[in-house]
């Protein structure tokens, strides 16, 4: 899988799981992350350790996500199983996050305090989009982002040492360089 359409598998799974979550649609974002995973894991030259990857984050993130809703800093109307735990929807979302760790934000790796920096900031402007669409809902704002933050800043590093000891694509690290010949 190249690293352009990593990005943009990516990036059509994660709204269709926020859209979906918002409109009270959750199950067809669900299915449309699954369907990224799927073609993620045919594509990959070892699945067996992807799919790996892609369930420890599910776990992750299930636990992650509850421990912020059980904190009251969120809450979820769509796609909830079970009272007070992560919404489906959300953990299909940590397992499409999952197929990016080895592909297309390889480049993170080795890079602990960018990863770092990544994860503290670009967790929560994640989830702030996804209040502002309506799937998610920020109790306290400022708090619920902080919270937000700290997950994100151990989650990041975290998965992408998963990662690289699960890597089952073998890409290169960096995004390699596009030339006229």
């Amino acid at each position: 899988m190249n690293v352009w359409l990593n990005i943009a598998a990516f990036q059509v799974g994660w709204f269709a799981c926020v859209v979906g979550g918002a409109r009270g649609m959750p199950w067809a974002g669900t299915a449309i992350a699954l369907t990224v995973v799927a073609i993620h894991l045919y594509l990959a030259p070892q699945a067996r350790f992807q799919t790996w990857l892609i369930a420890f984050a599910a776990v992750f993130g299930f636990i992650a996500d509850t421990i912020l809703i059980l904190g009251g800093w969120l809450e979820f109307t769509s796609g909830v199983l079970m009272p007070d735990t992560a919404p489906h929807w959300m953990v299909a979302m940590w397992m499409i996050f999952a197929t990016t760790l080895n592909v297309s934000l390889s480049w993170l790796k080795d890079r602990w305090l960018l990863a770092v920096v990544f994860g503290a900031v670009g967790g929560p402007l994640a989830y702030y989009a996804g209040a502002k669409l309506g799937a998610v809902t920020l109790m306290d704002p400022v708090r619920a982002l902080f919270a937000v933050g700290v997950v994100w800043t151990i989650a990041m590093p975290l998965l992408l040492l998963v990662a690289d000891r699960l890597n089952g694509t073998h890409y290169p690290k960096q995004i390699p360089e596009v030339g006229c010949v």
